[in-house]
């Protein structure tokens, strides 16, 4: 009797575990029942069946509560009230991202390039020596640039562009170096030079320097090994054999040094005559020696791994020379040849722009190529190519699927020593019209190497010559003080037997009135500060609203905020003897500016004869004289005095470059629309 009565607890707590714990009560009104004992088979029979799950449950009749189970959820998710809701949403969700992706995709594949750092804003061009003095020792130095970042940046300049920093004994420091990885003690030292790099990027600004790959000093290291036929340095120079006889040397050939005379010269420790394109003091590297060009390269990645974003090679043109050793031809060839000693007396087809040099400045750019994937880190390359036809020079942007330079320097404005309307056009559009298509230009008014704005062409111009730098297509390129138009010094005996005028225009920059301008304490400066320097300085601008310095910082930030400037296209309308006249305007936006230069005396124009449609009045959003900034002229007749220059605003659709009769005069580098409903820019226009 006990043994049963165990059996029947356990079957009775059997089936109250089999009873499901929904986790709520679902109705507390019925209570919980107590196994009926006399029943016990049947009892036993369902918790048996309970216990196997033999049977579904079933939910009719039952409302979702919250904690269902498992098994009550799926069977309310089935339902097609529920379930359908759920799938629309689904299907809406990857619909919504397939939408997204594609909009994505096309809107980077219509989108522009992105203008790079190089092409968004001015370089400003410094000459070291002359910049600002630090340590009171009449020189500029490294650290005086770092002092002066503010000011740059206050000009809204996006690149600094440093020239020779090299250690040297020439005093120029553009030529001649003695060590490509030092700082001349001059400027300072490399501590000096890792701190402005930091400082510049710190400013958001970026950095390029020059670079003189053609030659170095003849008291370089290698030079001096190559003298005494030292190892893989025997062949770094251009040596050959020349007779040298009581003090007179015959070179191999009539070949001339760009500053007159033979460009030969004899070395008593060799035995021979070591060519040299420019001062005998600076021999040619032998760039047909692959050891030279692995050198070369090296420096390079020096400089690359400095934090250095850039360089400007100089003197490209100059690194291959012919393999024989004919005579250049004469230009004049009844001239007695004895007689020929002038660099411009030749025809130099043997010394420049020979075949496979465009392939040693490609190997250069491939070099810089190592140091731009990281994002932003893009290294630029400039060429400055001396002296040569346009033509020539737009040869080293490459070819459509080997770059070369970003750009070469196009410095032709500075060799303007006359200005007209005429002249400035003829400029324009020969680099425009040279330029391999897709290509990015750029304009520069001065350099190191060329008399100033406001000694070659008058005071007169320094606004307006800004002014066509600001509104044409490309980077402008400043070299320092011409935002303020300084002038040539007065040429004094310099004691150098370097080319004296090439110094004029590197004059100490003119701070403000204080003792020699507020570039150096110092009692004595490596040059002397211009005599106008009481007046023509930056202090003394920056409280002029009619200033040079107002009117440059004024244009680089129109042009750093208007597409039109940064990224519209170019069509001349109209030039003579006395004005240019052009317009800008992108697609788009339904507004161009038009810009009206005058190099010539006072003018009238009748600008309704030159634009269909013209209102009569338009707004002057810029002009030389900011007095006349904001107002209206009378577009039938617009009075420019000598030097004056207007940016004119006008509100229309019809845009030039769209008409058949404009078309063979408007230039655009990269073609973008301007969609004023997403902001944005594309190329399907």
């Amino acid at each position: 009797m006990a043994e049963d009565k165990s059996k029947r607890d356990s079957i009775g707590m059997n089936m109250k575990g089999c009873q499901t714990n929904n986790g709520f009560v679902h109705n507390e009104d019925i209570l919980e029942q107590t196994p009926d004992t006399g029943s016990t088979a049947d009892n036993l029979q369902h918790s048996t069946m309970s216990i196997l799950g033999s049977q579904e449950p079933d939910f009719k009749g039952v409302q979702p509560y919250a904690g269902m189970p498992k098994e009550v959820l799926f069977q309310f998710s089935g339902q097609a009230r529920y379930r359908i809701p759920r799938e629309i949403l689904f299907w809406l969700a990857v619909a919504s991202v397939l939408v997204l992706i594609a909009a994505t995709i096309a809107i980077i594949i219509l989108s522009p390039k992105c203008l790079d750092w190089w092409q968004e804003g001015p370089m400003y061009q410094i000459y070291p020596r002359s910049f600002k003095d630090s340590n009171k020792d009449g020189n500029g130095d490294l650290k005086g640039i770092q002092d002066k970042l503010d000011y740059i940046t206050a000009l809204n300049v996006k690149t600094v562009w440093i020239t020779s920093f090299y250690k040297s004994s020439l005093k120029d420091f553009r030529y001649g170096v003695e060590d490509f990885r030092q700082v001349d003690p001059i400027f300072g030292t490399m501590e000096d030079f890792e701190n402005l790099v930091a400082a510049i990027h710190d400013k958001g600004l970026k950095l390029i320097i020059d670079f003189i790959p053609n030659h170095t000093s003849d008291k370089h290291t290698w030079f001096q090994l190559s003298r005494t036929r030292k190892g893989r340095y025997t062949d770094y120079y251009i040596w050959h054999d020349c007779t040298h006889e009581n003090g007179t040397t015959v070179p191999p050939n009539n070949w001339l040094s760009v500053y007159g005379n033979s460009s030969w010269h004899f070395d008593e420790v060799r035995n021979q005559c070591y060519f040299h394109q420019f001062m005998k003091e600076q021999p040619d590297l032998n760039f047909r020696n692959p050891d030279v060009q692995e050198e070369i390269k090296e420096i390079l990645r020096f400089w690359l791994t400095k934090g250095v974003d850039g360089f400007s090679f100089d003197a490209v043109k100059f690194l291959l020379e012919a393999k024989h050793l004919r005579d250049e031809i004469q230009v004049n060839k009844t001239q007695i040849p004895d007689t020929v000693t002038q660099y411009s007396e030749l025809y130099h087809d043997f010394t420049t722009t020979q075949v496979g040099m465009h392939d040693i400045v490609r190997s250069f750019r491939q070099t810089m190529d190592q140091y731009s994937t990281e994002p932003g880190r893009y290294r630029f390359m400039g060429t400055e190519a001396y002296a040569e036809t346009i033509d020539r020079t737009v040869m080293y942007y490459g070819l459509p699927f080997i770059q070369e330079a970003d750009f070469p320097f196009n410095n032709y404005l500075t060799m303007l020593d006359t200005v007209s309307g005429n002249s400035v056009y003829e400029v324009i559009t020969s680099w425009m019209e040279n330029m391999p298509e897709g290509k990015w230009p750029n304009w520069m008014t001065g350099g190191p190497d060329s008399s100033r704005l406001t000694s070659r062409l008058g005071n007169e111009y320094v606004n307006v010559m800004n002014m066509l730098l600001f509104t044409l297509p490309g980077t402008p390129i400043t070299y320092y003080g011409e935002e303020i138009g300084m002038g040539n010094i007065v040429a004094i005996n310099l004691n150098e037997s370097y080319d004296t005028n090439t110094l004029l225009s590197k004059s100490p920059m003119q701070w403000d009135n204080s003792s020699n301008a507020g570039f150096s304490e110092a009692s004595h400066t490596w040059l002397p500060t211009n005599s106008d320097y009481h007046t023509v300085n930056v202090d003394v601008q920056k409280t002029q609203p009619r200033s040079a310095l107002k009117l440059y910082q004024d244009l680089s930030l129109l042009h750093a905020n208007e597409l039109l400037l940064n990224r519209g296209w170019f069509c001349h309308l109209r030039n003579d003897s006395h004005y240019v006249v052009y317009t800008r305007e992108l697609d788009g936006i339904d507004r161009i500016f038009i810009v009206v230069l005058n190099f010539g005396e006072s003018t009238l124009l009748n600008l309704q004869n030159m634009i269909s449609g013209l209102p009569a009045t338009v707004r002057i959003r810029l002009s030389t004289n900011s007095a006349n900034k904001g107002s209206e002229v009378d577009t039938s007749g617009i009075f420019l005095d000598k030097g004056e220059g207007l940016i004119l605003e006008h509100n229309t659709k019809n845009l030039l470059h769209r008409q058949t009769a404009f078309r063979d005069r408007c230039f655009v580098s990269n073609r973008a629309c301007y969609s004023s409903v997403l902001n944005i820019l594309y190329t399907s226009c």
